[in-house]
């Protein structure tokens, strides 16, 4: 009721005005609060995030004897835990010791979709991406695999092994939550470097 007309029936008008007038007020504070959210979530691009190194095989299975086949062994995963498709173009994967860098070009990573950045020489695909290397890239001992994306800012990184480094737990093919899907060995593999 109307404060004036306090003593007044409210008349099937005045009623419909009332509930317009609500909604509109609703709408309003939506509007408001969807323009008035904090810098952090305002920033935040759809795939910033989301993507993230889940699992690296940085010890190539069986002897390491340069052949191409190793060398496609040893690879990185990328996964991309949203349900909507990521641009990588211009993203950067790189291996700090060395400072080895593949760039993606023209490549998008699907909703929750895992693309594996191999070593050696190969056909890119969708699911499979190639350094095209003839030498291995990541230490067994002690390395970091870095991503970052088209504006050089830090998406994810993974290290293992070696005295003072951080391990955790996403080398010798064990995802990130740590469980063991390497081939029984210890995750800083062997001193191959």
């Amino acid at each position: 009721m109307c404060p004036h007309h306090a003593g007044e029936p409210v008349t099937a008008s005045a009623s419909v005005t009332a509930r317009r007038l609500a909604a509109v007020a609703i709408a309003a504070g939506a509007l408001v609060g969807s323009v008035a959210l904090p810098a952090s979530a305002a920033d935040a691009r759809p795939g910033r995030g989301d993507v993230q190194i889940s699992r690296v095989q940085y010890d190539s299975p069986g002897f390491d004897n340069g052949s191409n086949r190793s060398l496609n062994n040893e690879w990185v995963e990328l996964t991309n835990n949203s349900r909507h498709r990521v641009n990588l173009d211009g993203w950067t994967l790189s291996e700090s010791r060395r400072g080895v860098t593949y760039t993606f070009r023209h490549f998008s990573l699907g909703g929750h979709s895992t693309v594996r950045v191999h070593t050696g020489v190969g056909r890119d695909t969708f699911r499979d991406v190639y350094l095209d290397r003839r030498n291995y890239v990541w230490d067994n001992n002690r390395d970091t695999a870095t991503l970052r994306d088209d504006h050089r800012r830090l998406v994810d990184d993974a290290s293992w092994g070696g005295r003072g480094g951080r391990d955790d737990d996403r080398g010798h093919g064990r995802d990130h939550r740590g469980d063991d899907r390497g081939h029984g060995r210890d995750h800083r593999g062997d001193h191959r470097r």
